[in-house]
Formats: C-alpha cells, sequence, structure tokens
C-alpha cells in the first residue's frame, strides 16, 4: 500500500504584543481568510471612495442648484417687479383711456348742442335771416357805425320782403323816410325796411307775415331801401344773422 501524503495548508500567524512586551498572543490566519479580509478591506476602502466621490459630486450639485435657485428667484423677483410696473402703466392707460372717453363724449356732445343750436338758426324762419329785397338793386353801402343799416338802390316793380316769420309792429314814417314798414320777429329781433320814397304798401299793422313774404312794391325811380336789424334794442350788422344761417 501507498502512504498517502498530507499536504500542509499554508497558514499565517500573526503576534499582537503589547507595547510593555508582558502580553504576546499569537492568531493563526488561513490563507484562505487572509484573501477574504483582504477583499474585504479592498470593498471597504472602494466603498469609502465612491461615498467621498459621491459626498463631493452631491455638494457640487447642490451648489449648482442653489445658484439656479437664487437665479430664479432673482427671475421671479425682476418678473413681478415687471409685472408691477405693467399694471400701473396699464392702470395709468385706463385713466387716460377713461379721460379720453369723457372728452370724447363731451366734445360730441358739444358738437350735438352746436348742430342743434345752427339747425336751429337755419330753421328758425323767425330769425330775420332772409335778404329783404328780390330785385336786381345794387347794394349801395353797408352797415357801419356810421351808417346803421344796409342802403340797397331799388328798381321799378321790385319787391321788398319779411327777412323772416313775425307780426307787423308798425307801418309809418318821418321826417327823412315817407315809407316805415316794422316787424317784429320774437327772441328779441327787429327789423326796419325804411325807404326814401313811398311806395306800394302790402301790409299793415298786426298782420302776420312768413319770411320772404311781400311788403312793398317799389313803384318809383330811384327809391333807395335802407334796412336795419335790431337784437335786444341795439342795432346790428345785419350780415351776423344772414351769415349765421349761411
Amino acid at each position: 500500500m501507498k502512504q498517502q501524503k498530507h499536504k500542509r495548508k499554508e497558514s499565517f500567524s500573526l503576534l499582537l504584543i503589547s507595547n510593555t512586551g508582558k502580553d504576546i498572543r499569537q492568531f493563526y490566519i488561513s490563507l484562505h481568510s487572509l484573501r477574504l479580509i483582504i477583499v474585504l478591506m479592498a470593498l471597504i476602502c472602494v466603498t469609502l471612495v465612491w461615498n467621498i466621490y459621491r459626498s463631493g459630486t452631491h455638494r457640487k450639485s447642490e451648489s449648482e442648484f442653489r445658484k439656479k435657485l437664487v437665479a430664479q428667484e432673482q427671475l421671479i423677483k425682476q418678473l413681478e417687479n415687471e409685472k408691477e410696473t405693467l399694471s400701473e402703466k396699464n392702470e395709468m392707460l385706463a385713466v387716460e383711456n377713461e379721460t379720453l372717453k369723457q372728452f370724447a363724449m363731451t366734445d360730441a356732445k358739444t358738437m350735438d348742442t352746436e348742430e342743434k343750436q345752427e339747425n336751429k338758426i337755419v330753421n328758425d324762419t323767425s330769425i330775420p335771416s332772409q335778404y329783404p329785397y328780390t330785385g336786381v338793386g345794387a347794394l349801395k353801402e353797408q352797415y357801419s357805425e356810421e351808417h346803421p343799416c344796409f342802403s340797397i338802390s331799388t328798381q321799378l316793380e321790385d319787391h321788398i320782403v319779411a327777412a323772416g316769420d313775425g307780426t307787423i309792429a308798425s307801418v309809418g314814417s318821418n321826417d327823412t323816410y315817407p315809407l316805415i314798414v316794422v316787424i317784429e320777429h320774437g327772441n328779441g329781433y327787429l327789423t326796419q325796411y325804411l325807404c326814401t320814397k313811398e311806395a306800394q304798401v302790402q301790409v299793415a299793422a298786426g298782420d302776420q307775415v312768413q319770411m320772404k313774404e311781400t311788403l312793398i312794391i317799389v313803384d318809383k325811380e330811384d327809391t333807395q331801401l335802407d334796412y336795419q336789424v335790431i337784437y335786444e334794442e341795439q342795432v346790428i350788422d345785419p350780415l351776423l344773422v344772414l351769415e349765421a344761417k349761411g
């Protein structure tokens, strides 16, 4: 029979000696256990290195995140300021818009009132806005302070007409004019038709006349009509009411 050889297992001894040298302990560690310890220590080192790396990366990421967060907060604050500014501008524009609306409404009312007044002047036939003569006679002299009337040279058979609706206040004469017809129109207006010669009178005191209705027919040559407009007891330029109607 062959004698079996026994392999001796490799082992390592570990001596632990105290610093006084009195206590000595010896441990035997197998190769397998040593390898296992080395692997464990390597794993521990790798784990430590990995944790350190992750910690540094985390800190870096956290720092970047904080920077981004600060930047976002600043951006939000800036946007809020811009929003507040835009809100103030919007309020100012709203006030300006309301003011413009008020002005527009006021202007529209003013224009409407003026238009109504103009239409009233145009349509109100009691205002003496009609030229008082229908013929081809020439205007000899216009109104002035020294000459407070229109002076019109007339032709035979031409008609002197009412400048507006009204009532014949009087038909008479004086030392200068042998024929004077006065019409009361209301609204403070009177008109006087003064002829330098006698003529055919077609109306009498108290008659109601309408605009353009014949008052006098000229039957003498070289008859001159002096026409006056009186407003609230003051003689005014006839053009003021003639032009008011356009």
